[in-house]
């Protein structure tokens, strides 16, 4: 089985939430809204395995378990395109783009041999998959491989970080358990929004003002912008409250 792909530069993929990895996340505090997305995948799903390997395993019940994917994400509506999509249609940051658009339209989350549906364009994509687009997957196989797996290990790094902040919450934060237990009955499971600070004070290397003075003008900025959005009330919120936040935060400094 062959599936062939090349990607238009359509920028109709550029719209909503992007995965990204800590690192890309920090590196774009002046551009991305920033949060912590918690996605609850159940017991014998394709993708458990992989997702209890990249982020970690909660129990509900004696026997009952849910992997937990725990994902920095650029938190945007799906009406909104990415801040770095230029009015050209094009990345004004392709250079330096993150992680997730440069292994696209593969997915890290999910075995390598549960990719085809991911060479599928949603509605009103532009890709190119026909006979005359290269081969990019092959007997279940990536076959041009280096983005997909650059990924993958930039993943496994930041697995011991992101379970030691998960497994601080679950512990200390009863509404965070509470939510992430809610999602996971489910029948296709869920997920849940969290604020990025709490991930940042675990990464030593970064200056949190420095951040916040970041992260505040994009937060204020996309407030501003979805006040009023029938489709963007939740996102709404998440920016005001977030930049109450970092007011608050950067105040008492």
């Amino acid at each position: 089985m062959e599936r062939r792909f090349h990607c238009t530069a359509c920028g109709k993929c550029c719209y909503g939430k992007l995965p990204l990895t800590l690192n890309d996340a920090v590196a774009n505090a002046e551009r991305f809204p920033l949060a912590m997305m918690w996605t609850t995948i159940r017991q014998g799903a394709k993708s458990f395995a992989i997702n209890a390997r990249l982020g970690t395993c909660v129990k509900l019940g004696k026997r009952k378990q849910v992997a937990v994917q725990i994902t920095p994400v650029s938190y945007l509506p799906p009406s909104l395109p990415c801040p770095a999509l230029a009015p050209d249609g094009l990345c004004s940051i392709h250079a330096d783009k993150p992680s997730r658009c440069r292994t696209m339209p593969f997915y890290p989350y999910r075995e390598e041999g549960d990719q085809s549906d991911q060479l599928v364009p949603r509605k009103g994509w532009l890709c190119e998959t026909s006979g005359e687009a290269p081969v990019v997957y092959l007997n279940k196989k990536i076959v041009h491989r280096e983005d997909f797996e650059r990924e993958r290990r930039r993943l496994m790094d930041q697995t011991p970080v992101l379970r030691a902040y998960a497994d601080g919450l679950m512990a200390n934060a009863p509404n965070v358990a509470a939510a992430i237990e809610k999602e996971a009955k489910k029948p296709r499971g869920g997920f849940v929004i969290l604020n990025f600070t709490a991930i940042v004070s675990r990464l030593p290397q970064i200056d949190m003002a420095a951040f916040a003075q970041k992260q505040l003008p994009v937060l204020t900025g996309l407030a501003d912008k979805t006040a009023g959005m029938s489709d963007a009330a939740e996102f709404h919120q998440y920016y005001r409250d977030s930049a109450k936040g970092m007011e608050r935060f950067l105040e008492r400094l």
